[in-house]
């Protein structure tokens, strides 16, 4: 797709600012100068995002908004370690069906280990572009469909009806109608709560792929009744929570919640609420704040797993709000940042100008805290940075500051 001096041009010019070669486009009259922005401007995403699509001259990349939504490698690739493991211990033909293939980067890496894929996307654009980039990049079980998703599936056999094991992969749009960011279930496109027992009909296995911002148990209302077969994987790279990916099969296991961090992974089934309540044990006074401050992930910020984790690793909580935990030592295993604290303060003016009178730099954050960050560093007189990190929460009722030293080697 690309001409040998185009691809040249983008070679030597992949490394420049695309804002300033746009205005030098007079001095390249024979240059599509769009085109090869547009690949400049792609691959310097990719290089980042999709190393293993950017080590590869040929690939072409789309418009950057395709780029901007496309997952990263990272989460590609947890996806097909989802999928490979859901699927480990069946034997037969495997099938894959990606209804909104978009630029294709989930579909290249979760198609490894399925004798047939399908791709299946509207764009014409984008479709071509698949069909080029999936044979550079060696997927020749891959088939590329151009139609709508939802007519896709509704063409499809009902699971019981098809040999082997069928796998249906589904990314709504997030985007309404006149461009904006949504995140609703019924405001995505498809509307996935209408497609659910259509989908679960005609896949062994369907996984979904939904907004960071969606609340979870929200979705499961939504689109998983029984809560049986049911895993819900919160996906975070970078102390950023990325993906929220729901796996539906027809397997009748309880409902089991995966937090991913990057290398940092807490999996557990939540209490039914037929059940009794796990509640996390609390600090009972200021005193009881020695020893080392833990610091929940994105991914357990966003799961509210605060009970289970402070069950699992024996941790008291500082408040039911502030989402802060308390150990006597460093806990290994523990999916978040550890520090070791060197002091607690409450809001006195005597007690403030004791512990932070000479201090001139600090790194700030506050938990169910009636002062934000920048306040805080006012009433203070703090620059941002430095090795003290001060923790500004609610502990047994009272507001109180937490100086610590962070703890290397965590998050």
């Amino acid at each position: 797709m690309k001409d040998k001096t185009i691809q040249a041009f983008i070679s030597e010019h992949r490394e420049d600012d695309v804002r300033k070669l746009a205005f030098e486009g007079q001095h390249f009259p024979h240059i599509n100068m769009p085109f090869a922005l547009e690949q400049i401007q792609g691959w310097q995403t990719a290089r980042l995002k999709l190393p293993m699509w950017a080590a590869i001259d040929d690939i072409v990349y789309p418009p950057h908004i395709n780029m901007e939504q496309c997952s990263s490698e990272v989460t590609a690739r947890y996806k097909n370690a989802i999928l490979a493991q859901a699927l480990g211990a069946v034997d037969g033909a495997k099938t894959l069906v990606d209804l909104t293939g978009g630029f294709g980067v989930d579909f290249s890496f979760m198609s490894q280990g399925f004798e047939r894929a399908v791709y299946v996307e509207r764009s014409e654009q984008l479709c071509d572009l698949a069909s080029h980039n999936f044979a550079l990049l060696g997927l020749t079980q891959s088939e590329v469909a151009c139609g709508d998703g939802v007519d896709f599936l509704h063409g499809l056999p009902r699971c019981e009806n098809t040999p082997g094991t069928t796998v249906i992969y589904l990314d709504p749009a997030r985007r309404g109608d006149h461009g904006q960011k949504v995140f609703g279930l019924s405001d995505c496109q498809p509307d996935v709560t209408l497609l659910r027992d259509e989908l679960i009909d005609k896949a062994d296995v369907v996984l979904l792929k939904l907004s960071p911002m969606l609340d979870v148990y929200a979705a499961l209302s939504s689109l998983a009744s029984t809560g049986r077969g049911v895993e819900v994987h919160i996906v975070s790279t970078a102390g950023e929570c990325k993906e929220l990916l729901l796996l539906l099969t027809h397997n009748d296991t309880p409902l089991r919640v995966v937090c991913v961090n990057d290398d940092e992974i807490f999996a557990y089934s939540p209490i039914s609420k037929d059940d009794h309540h796990l509640v996390a044990p609390l600090c009972d006074s200021i005193d009881s704040l020695c020893g080392i401050l833990l610091v929940p992930n994105a991914s357990i910020m966003k799961a509210g797993c605060f009970a289970e984790l402070a069950s699992h690793f024996g941790l008291l909580m500082l408040d039911p709000n502030s989402h802060l935990f308390v150990a006597p030592r460093p806990v290994s295993g523990f999916p978040g940042r550890q520090f070791s604290i060197t002091g607690v303060s409450s809001m006195n003016k005597r007690e403030l100008r004791d512990m932070f009178g000479q201090m001139n730099q600090a790194n700030v954050a506050v938990r169910n805290f009636p002062l934000s960050v920048a306040e805080l560093r006012r009433r203070l007189k703090l620059r941002d940075g430095g090795n003290d990190y001060l923790f500004a929460t609610t502990c047994a009722g009272k507001h109180i500051i937490v100086l610590c030293h962070r703890i290397a080697g965590t998050e």
